[in-house]
Order: structure tokens, then sequence, then C-alpha cells
């Protein structure tokens, strides 16, 4: 039986493969409303954009805020194709997301659990809940795709 968080990972897969096309890692995310519709899509655009910042989570968290017309997420996901770096980690700390939901853990530089734990530190005052391994083997399999073309 599939997660409940299936479809919203197949739709960031959808942006991983829109960056994968536009020269970028592939990595896609949205961002899901109290009521489970998408408000907020990104993927990667560091190399489209030349922006340190065009992460796949930055994007899809600006969309959303954007589209809320405030910066505060409470009760909304955020659905990632890959673990957060501690830049996205933080953004989605700092956004009050509920819960931040992902595909592929990120050993070289993940901040959900594999390299730092920024989410669930006591010292920030508001820890999303953590969702893993949604979608993860399609995720892997476009990253080493990817990591393997540019090798």
């Amino acid at each position: 039986m599939g997660s409940p968080w299936d479809a919203a990972m197949a739709a960031a897969l959808d942006e991983a493969r829109a960056a994968l096309a536009g020269g970028d890692v592939p990595v896609g995310a949205v961002v899901l409303d109290p009521a489970g519709e998408v408000v907020g899509r990104g993927r990667n655009v560091r190399e489209q954009l030349a922006d340190p910042t065009g992460h796949a989570e930055v994007v899809a968290l600006r969309e959303a805020a954007a589209a809320r017309g405030e910066w505060r997420l409470d009760g909304h996901t955020l659905v990632v194709t890959l673990e957060p770096c501690t830049m996205c980690a933080g953004a989605a700390v700092l956004a009050r997301v509920e819960r931040v939901v992902l595909a592929a853990f990120d050993d070289k530089a993940g901040a959900v659990g594999s390299l730092w734990d920024v989410v669930r530190d006591r010292r920030l005052n508001h820890r999303p809940e953590v969702v893993t391994g949604v979608l993860a083997e399609e995720s892997t399999a476009l990253l080493e795709e990817f990591f393997r073309a540019h090798r």
C-alpha cells in the first residue's frame, strides 16, 4: 500500500524532472495547504538563474507564501524529493511548516536527519513533523542518472 503522500511526491518528482531538463540537479518540491492543495511548486534553478538560493524548497516556499499573502505557512506541508540542506531546512522551520515529507536522504548535505537535524533541533522555536522515504526509489534513480551523466 502506498503512502498518503505519494500523489504530492509525484508532483514534486515532476518538478525535479523539469529541473533536470533545465540543467539543474533534479530536485523538486511542492507545498500543500492544510486542505492538501498544492499552493507552491519549486525546482532547482541554481544553474538556470545563477542563484545560490535557487533550491527547490526555497522556490516552493516563496510561491506558497506569495499565494497565501503571508510568510507563515502554519498547517502547510513541504514535500521534497531530496532531504533538505541546512538552508532549506532552516527555511522550513522559519516558514513554520507543519511537516516536511521527503523522498531520498542526502548523506553528504542533508539537514533533516542525515548530516544534521535542523528541523528537530530543540533549541529552535518550531519543529516540523518529518515523514521520510516517500517514493525514495524514484527520486534516487533520477539523482543517480543525473550524477552518472555528469561524472
